[in-house]
C-alpha cells in the first residue's frame, strides 16, 4: 500500500527538516497575510511583521551565497597557485588564512539567515480556503430540523445518567479530578455501541480499521499543527514530563504520523483509516455548564477519520467523510446543523473546516459533536509525506484529511437528552443502535 521511507529509533528526532517552498509563500504574501489576520492567532502581529521581512532575507540569503561561492572560487585559485609554486607559501598563506576566515563568517551568517527563514515558515498557518467565511459559521444543512428548540432542564443528561447509574462524576473527581467520569451499566454499553456503529459505517465507506498509538512524540504532535497553546490561549496537549512525548488530542495525530516519512502509494485512490483510541485535552473549557457532565472533559473515546489524497482529490474527499458524518448523525435521529466554520475558528492546519452541532435540550443549545477539516499539504509537508505522480514521475506532497465518526462522551449526551421520556422514565434507544445493545430498544 506504501513504501516505508527512512526511519531510526536510535535517533529522538525522527522527522526530516521540512522543506517549504519561499518562492511561493512570498509570491502568495498577500494570502499569508491574510491567513494570520482572519484567523486571529495568538502571536498574529509578531508573525506578521516577520513575514513581512522574509523577501528581503532570502534576497539576502542568496545574495551571501553567491560571495561564499565568489570566495570559494578565489581560494580555490590560491591554493591551485600554491600547489604550482610552493615558494608562494610566505606570500599567499596570510591572504589564504584571511580567505578562510571570511568564509567561516559568511557561512555563519548564511546559515543563521535561512533559519530564521525556516522558522517564519514552520509558524505560518495554512492559506484559507476561499469558501471560509471570516467570523461567524455558516449553515451548510440542517439535519432533523425542529419546529423549535426549546430549553428542558429536566432532560438534562447529567441527573438521567445518576438516576439510572449510568455514570458517576463525583467518585471520577476524588479519584482523578474535576472533568473526569466513569461510564457504568448501560452508559458504558452505550460507548461500545457508538463505536462499534461508527466502525460500522466507516468500514462500509472504505475506511480500514486501525488501532493507533495514544502518545506522541512531541514533533509529530506540532507537525499536526497542534501548538502548545491554541487560539484561546488553553493548554491543549498533556505532555509527559522528562520526555519527548505527549498524550495524543486526537488519533488524527498517531494517524498523520503513520504516513511519517513514507511515499504513499496512492495508485489505487486515496488511503483512508478509521483509528478508535483515548483521547486527551488538558483544557476542558470555562468555568460553567461547559465543565458539568460529559461535555467537555479531559480524557474520552474518540472513532476518527483520516485520509491521505492527491491534492486534486482532496476537495472530493472532504465532501465524502462530511456526508458520512451527516449519515451518522442522521442515522442517531438527533436534530443538528452542519457549519462552514469561520477563519478564527480553523486550527493552523486547517485550510477549511465543517462541524456539525447536535441540539442538546438538557444544555439549551447546539453543541459541536463532528469536525472535518482539508488540511491540504500543511501536515504533509511537516511529516514528509509524499506520493508519486504518474504524470510527472517526481515526488510530491500528498493532501491530509481528518474528520470525527465518533466523539463518543458528546454524543452519549446528544441521545440521552434528546431520548429521554420523563414520564415513563425511559431512554429511547437509537435504532442503528440496538444491535450493538442486545436488541434493547430503550433504557
Amino acid at each position: 500500500m506504501w513504501k516505508r521511507g527512512f526511519h531510526s529509533s536510535t535517533y529522538c528526532q525522527v522527522l526530516r527538516k521540512p522543506q517549504f517552498d519561499v518562492k511561493c509563500v512570498i509570491r502568495d504574501l498577500a494570502l499569508h497575510q491574510s491567513s494570520i489576520k482572519r484567523r486571529q492567532i495568538v502571536g498574529g502581529p509578531e508573525l506578521l511583521t516577520r513575514l513581512q521581512c522574509i523577501s528581503s532575507q532570502y534576497e539576502e540569503a542568496n545574495q551571501l551565497d553567491k560571495t561564499i561561492a565568489q570566495l570559494q572560487s578565489k581560494r580555490k585559485a590560491l591554493e591551485q597557485s600554491l600547489k604550482k609554486d610552493r615558494s608562494l607559501a610566505r606570500e599567499l598563506a596570510s591572504e589564504l588564512k584571511h580567505s578562510k576566515s571570511e568564509f567561516q563568517e559568511l557561512n555563519s551568517r548564511v546559515s543563521t539567515k535561512r533559519d530564521e527563514i525556516q522558522h517564519v515558515l514552520q509558524s505560518l498557518p495554512n492559506l484559507i480556503h476561499k469558501s471560509v467565511p471570516d467570523e461567524s459559521p455558516e449553515v451548510f444543512r440542517w439535519i432533523r430540523p425542529r419546529a423549535s428548540y426549546d430549553v428542558d432542564a429536566s432532560l438534562d443528561h447529567v441527573e438521567i445518567m445518576l438516576n439510572k447509574g449510568m455514570a458517576d462524576f463525583q467518585t471520577a473527581s476524588n479519584v482523578t479530578g474535576n472533568s473526569w467520569y466513569y461510564l457504568l451499566g448501560k452508559g458504558a454499553q452505550l460507548e461500545y455501541a457508538l463505536v462499534s456503529f461508527a466502525l460500522n459505517r466507516a468500514s462500509k465507506a472504505g475506511f480500514q480499521f486501525c488501532i493507533p498509538p495514544s502518545i506522541a512524540r512531541n514533533e509529530i504532535i506540532d507537525a499536526c499543527g497542534f501548538r502548545p497553546r491554541d487560539m484561546n490561549g488553553e493548554q491543549q496537549i498533556y505532555h509527559l514530563q522528562n520526555t519527548d512525548q505527549g498524550l495524543t488530542a486526537t488519533a488524527e495525530i498517531a494517524l498523520a504520523g503513520y504516513g511519517a516519512n513514507k511515499v504513499m502509494d496512492l495508485s489505487h485512490g486515496p488511503i483512508q483509516l478509521v483509528g478508535t483510541s483515548r483521547s486527551y485535552r488538558a483544557e476542558a473549557g470555562a468555568r460553567g455548564k461547559d465543565t458539568r457532565g460529559l461535555y467537555r472533559v479531559h480524557e474520552f473515546t474518540k472513532v476518527e477519520l483520516f485520509c491521505w489524497s492527491k491534492p486534486e482529490d482532496s476537495e472530493r474527499i472532504l465532501e465524502k467523510m462530511r456526508s458520512l458524518q451527516i449519515e451518522i448523525v442522521d442515522s442517531l435521529g438527533l436534530s443538528a446543523k452542519v457549519l462552514n466554520m469561520p477563519a478564527n475558528d480553523l486550527g493552523a492546519s486547517a485550510s477549511q473546516k465543517y462541524d456539525i452541532e447536535a441540539w442538546m435540550p438538557g444544555r439549551g443549545e447546539f453543541g459541536e459533536i463532528t469536525s472535518t477539516s482539508n488540511c491540504f499539504d500543511y501536515q504533509s509537508r511537516r511529516m514528509n509525506t509524499k506520493y508519486k505522480n504518474t504524470d510527472t514521475g517526481k515526488l510530491e506532497y500528498v493532501h491530509t484529511l481528518n474528520g470525527t465518526a465518533m466523539a463518543v462522551p458528546r454524543v452519549i449526551l446528544a441521545v440521552v437528552e434528546n431520548g429521554y421520556n420523563p414520564v415513563n422514565d425511559t431512554i429511547v434507544i437509537p435504532e442503528c443502535l440496538r444491535e450493538f445493545m442486545g436488541g434493547q430498544a430503550y433504557i
